[in-house]
């Protein structure tokens, strides 16, 4: 009887304890993103999702995230090149 308590616990703690096994990861904004631009690109009325207005808002939302990204991934980038160009003096 003590052996079947003890797996019935473990078999229903194991799914809550699953929990502490991610690894720091981020969950996924993709969709956050596409809701947040949708949001946007339809504020006031502004444009509807079948006019060619609301695709080009949507593109400009996209190449200004990408942007974004391009310029954070070469800041680090550079931080990563002058550390290693200059181990001596710490930024």
């Amino acid at each position: 009887m003590k052996t079947f308590r003890l797996v019935s616990i473990t078999l229903l703690a194991a799914p809550l304890l699953a929990g502490c096994l991610e690894r720091g990861e981020p969950p996924p904004v993709q969709s956050t993103l596409a809701e947040d631009d949708d949001t946007f690109c339809r504020a006031n009325g502004k444009y509807t999702p079948t006019s060619p207005e609301y695709v080009y808002c949507r593109r400009d939302r996209d190449a200004q995230r990408n942007q974004a990204q391009a310029r954070a991934d070469r800041r680090q980038r550079d931080l990563g090149d002058y550390m290693m160009s200059h181990p001596e003096r710490p930024q």
